[in-house]
């Protein structure tokens, strides 16, 4: 019998727990990549049930279809264009009138739809009573109620969408939100200019499109208006409709349009759900009152901070030693198995010598994706924002402007893309300017080499100095923006505190996995590439005599070599030799390649027999613990990638904007690590 499918996609407010049911319902059977255009993630899997194939899709963490974010275009287009078989909107049963806001909109829209009372117990637990059958019948759709946390309801969840899929589910009818006659009457003039035009029959609801032009939403009026006029008498309509309604009730219509979905949910909530009476400080709020103190929060971030470097190093330079170990072995295996020749040095100097100094620090990178997946999933994440409100408002910033910075201890570049929810373009400018200035993730591995070989007693504190410096860079880079190029004003924010939770050991592995992920491809691809285009530059051209070279002499003929010596005087007043300063363009197109480049640069050794770790290669190298610390200043200062560079000039549409920021991410490095390396000799010798 051929197999059905069934298309589902997950949606929900973050902090629903929308991604632990994806993760419970497909478990590994998961694909990971991009949304077409844009780094935000996109997430599907299958699951196999009662003879169907069930493709899910994780739809971004939104509180509405208005698009307001890039969040909020992508779900709501996913939805109106791919059409799945049936949306699942996932609801924290703990905060209903919130997240009920989004499954109004939903049933607006007019999909088949099925409701998920997640979290059922911790509703359960503050007394909250919920009748899910008539809940159900008045929002016509079926309601499941679940406990994502322990895999709790998903095979209940499953055969409700097979029941839906069949059309088998009595409860699931299409409704309309009463907005009164008035309204009512201009929604059936805008229906009737609609029905002119099949194309927009096809793709939309004629009353959620009418809706939307009555809200004045601006992705809808934008593609109607560059229809090269169309649409005109649509557009027409929608102007008097939505001018009849503001005489009548003397406001926009967008916002009693918003206070009337309001209005049916706390109708629905009267009817369905039984609320207790108000009590003392839930276990969220009571930690809060420490955690997010306006004396004890920010030292208390620090302090976690500061542990998190620790683990990452202390913990994770156990397996590291195993892999670098496992990798010079086999280097050493293959050294007696290849051929003498070009094609043994590539593999064993190129690949195995520049890559594989990159996959020794694959733990350590792992331990950190850990911990920050940690506090994403108890929800203290959220509240770092909330901390560095205060320090924000000193660059006329909010905390929320601290998402995006903190999303760059990640990567740069979808930390830039998410600088989108702001609304202000000068905000926005200002974010991204001092974006790179938080150290990603790719700069670790270099921090994790040199620290290892020059302070290895110290590594978690010299890390964490590192992290902290870039954070105190970026308020004194902003400062200096705010005073010089962008005049900003503090805005007003509100933000959202998920209560704190303790996570399933499933989903942080599985967020730890996919962060983790991202690097193993990159090792695959741009690491790998970058590691041969540098061994090739490092080989050649070979002296037409060399029986009497040492292998750094004869490195110094090569491309590679001739780079480094014309970069020399650039980099010498900072204490870098021309090996550093070759590493240092390398990682212009990645930062892990410094690493990958110091490992094919310092294969030096007399004998071809003789092989040392690259830490051990770099401590007899001549550079000194200072020199160390004042290059990974650098690395963290001077600009990211060339991946950055490419959403800088996307994200502020100017090169110019683009220039100052990689000009000054260099010049404030060189100034730095200049500081670093002259002030520590003079204090030397004091």
């Amino acid at each position: 019998m051929k197999q059905k499918n069934i298309t589902v996609a997950i949606a929900g407010n973050p902090n629903s727990g929308k991604t632990t049911i994806f993760n419970n319902l497909t478990g590994s059977r998961q694909k990971v990549g991009n949304w077409s255009g844009v780094t935000v993630e996109k997430k599907q899997g299958t699951v196999h049930f009662q003879g169907y194939e069930i493709k899910v899709v994780d739809l971004p963490g939104i509180y509405s279809l208005t698009p307001y974010s890039i969040e909020e275009i992508i779900a709501r287009d996913f939805i109106i264009d791919e059409k799945p078989g049936i949306v699942i909107d996932i609801i924290d049963s703990s905060n209903l009138e919130r997240n009920l806001y989004l499954a109004v909109q939903l049933v607006e829209l007019g999909v088949k739809l099925i409701l998920v009372l997640n979290m059922i117990d911790e509703a359960t637990s503050k007394g909250v009573v919920i009748d899910q059958q008539k809940m159900g019948s008045l929002f016509g759709t079926p309601v499941v109620a679940t406990i994502g946390s322990r895999n709790i309801g998903m095979d209940k969840l499953l055969a409700e969408v097979v029941k839906v899929a069949e059309d088998k589910e009595p409860v699931s009818r299409h409704i309309h939100l009463p907005y009164g006659e008035e309204v009512e009457e201009e929604i059936r003039k805008l229906q009737a200019r609609i029905w002119e035009f099949p194309e927009l029959t096809s793709r939309y609801s004629t009353r959620w499109l009418s809706v939307k032009l009555l809200e004045n939403d601006s992705e809808i009026m934008t593609m109607l208006e560059n229809a090269d006029s169309k649409y005109a008498p649509v557009l027409r309509q929608s102007k008097r409709s939505s001018s009849h309604l503001h005489d009548i009730f003397e406001e926009e219509p967008g916002n009693f349009l918003g206070e009337r979905r309001y209005g049916f949910i706390h109708g629905l909530l009267r009817e369905a759900v039984k609320m207790p009476k108000e009590s003392g400080l839930t276990l969220s709020q009571k930690i809060d009152k420490v955690m997010t103190n306006r004396i004890l929060g920010f030292p208390l971030f620090l302090l976690l901070m500061w542990a998190m470097f620790q683990l990452t190093f202390t913990v994770g330079q156990y397996p590291a030693g195993w892999i670098d170990e496992g990798v010079m072995w086999l280097g050493k295996q293959l050294s007696q198995f290849l051929l003498s020749g070009t094609i043994k040095n590539l593999i064993t100097d190129g690949i195995i010598g520049g890559a594989g100094g990159i996959i020794v620090f694959l733990p350590n990178i792992m331990i950190l994706f850990l911990c920050i997946s940690f506090f994403e999933d108890t929800g203290y994440m959220a509240r770092t924002a909330f901390i560095m409100d205060k320090v924000m408002h000193t660059l006329g910033l909010h905390g929320k402007s601290f998402i995006p910075l903190l999303m760059g201890f990640g990567c740069n570049v979808p930390a830039i893309m998410a600088t989108r929810t702001l609304e202000n373009r000068k905000d926005r400018i200002l974010t991204i300017l001092i974006i790179p200035l938080m150290s990603c993730s790719a700069r670790l591995p270099v921090y994790i080499l040199l620290t290892g070989a020059f302070f290895p007693q110290n590594a978690g504190n010299v890390i964490f100095s590192l992290y902290l410096l870039g954070v105190v860079l970026s308020v004194i880079s902003g400062q200096m923006f705010k005073r010089i190029l962008l005049k900003l004003d503090a805005a007003p924010f509100v933000l959202e505190l998920p209560p704190y939770r303790m996570p399933t050991l499933k989903s942080t592995m599985i967020h730890m996995w996919e962060k983790g992920v991202i690097f193993l491809k990159k090792m695959g691809t741009v690491i790998l590439a970058g590691s041969m285009l540098i061994w090739f530059l490092s080989s050649f051209p070979q002296p037409v005599s060399n029986s009497h070279m040492t292998k750094a002499e004869i490195m110094e003929q090569t491309y590679i070599g001739r780079l480094g010596k014309l970069l020399s005087p650039v980099v010498k007043p900072l204490g870098f030799d021309w090996r550093g300063g070759v590493a240092l363009i390398t990682g212009f197109f990645a930062k892990e390649i410094v690493v990958s480049t110091y490992g094919v640069l310092y294969q030096v050794g007399e004998k071809e027999e003789e092989s040392e770790g690259l830490r051990s290669a770099l401590q007899h190298s001549g550079m000194s613990p200072l020199v160390a610390y004042a290059f990974m200043v650098f690395t963290l200062i001077y600009t990211p990638c060339l991946g950055t560079v490419a959403a800088i000039r996307r994200e502020t549409g100017s090169w110019g904007w683009t220039f100052f920021s990689v000009g000054y991410s260099i010049t404030l490095a060189w100034i730095m690590a200049f500081l670093i390396q002259q002030g520590g000799k003079l204090l030397g010798t004091l």
